[in-house]
């Protein structure tokens, strides 16, 4: 059962990535032209920005398919969808048909986020960096699977009463000097 868990994890995260991978390239092969794209929407910074997305949209899927930091890369990517969304997909500017093209590409934008945060509490699974890391343990069934069985613990000896402590002794009481 986890094997399967594992394999059906390792495909969402090859989806994910293939997802990623087109657009990535072609702002990484035209960066300048993705920069003009983004001055032309009012970002300030835009060759800085363009220059962060390029790296995100590289090494995201990268880190996504081996499985590495999963919840940094899962909300990372994420905040990248979502942002890149609301930059290059500005449907509420358009009308017409122009406008259901760019809100149903906003909408997918969504949908990759979606998926990246379900990637960063759900975790890579088995056959990642991560489960080879901690020896293939991930998740509660595998946790479980693997854990050794242990004898029952013995009982622990009785513990001893606590001691008592001594009486001060008990005599006559010195006479109080007359001043």
């Amino acid at each position: 059962m986890a094997a399967r868990n594992d394999g059906i994890l390792l495909a969402g995260r090859l989806l994910l990535a293939s997802a990623l991978l087109p657009a990535a390239i072609g702002r990484a092969l035209n960066p300048s032209g993705f920069a003009l794209t983004l001055a032309g929407t009012g970002m300030p910074y835009p060759n800085a920005v363009a220059t962060a997305s390029v790296v995100i949209g590289l090494f995201g899927p990268l880190l996504l398919v081996l499985g590495v930091l999963p919840r940094l890369v899962g909300l990372g990517l994420a905040v990248h969808a979502v942002v890149a969304g609301l930059l290059l997909h500005r449907f509420w500017e358009f009308a017409g048909a122009g406008a259901r093209v760019e809100q149903e590409l906003f909408l997918a934008q969504l949908g990759l986020a979606a998926g990246f945060v379900l990637y960063a509490v759900t975790g890579p699974g088995g056959w990642s960096w991560q489960g080879w890391w901690h020896g293939g343990a991930q998740g509660s069934e595998r946790a479980t699977e693997r854990a050794p069985v242990r004898a029952a613990a013995a009982p622990a000896p009785a513990a001893k009463p606590p001691r008592k402590r001594a009486a001060p002794p008990r005599g006559p009481r010195p006479a109080k000097a007359a001043a």
